[in-house]
């Protein structure tokens, strides 16, 4: 289930979404010279749950990868899953620790 969600980069408005139930999950971004910056994640209360939310945090991380981007998570959630999941470590640029 988890696995077939769709997601699309807004970048008119700087977010990456998945709609999920007639819900709209994003993820609020901002980019600087090859690093993304994962400043909100908007979950809506219907959709909630750690299920939903880490498979969302992958898809954009697995995103951000295939750019070969460096992220740089402000927002606490997406900072603590990095921090916790050895393997998005090493999207970090240089100097950023978590």
């Amino acid at each position: 289930m988890m696995s077939d969600l769709n997601l699309v980069n807004n970048e008119f408005l700087r977010q990456f979404e998945i709609k999920f139930e007639d819900s709209l999950a994003r993820i609020e971004y901002s980019e600087q010279e090859r690093k993304i910056f994962l400043t909100k994640l908007h979950i809506p209360k219907e959709i909630e749950g750690k299920e939903f939310e880490e498979a969302f945090i992958v898809k954009v991380l697995d995103f951000i990868s295939e750019k070969n981007l460096s992220v740089v998570p402000t927002s606490p959630k997406i900072a603590r899953f990095v921090r916790t999941n050895r393997r998005y470590r090493r999207l970090l640029p240089v100097g950023i620790k978590l």
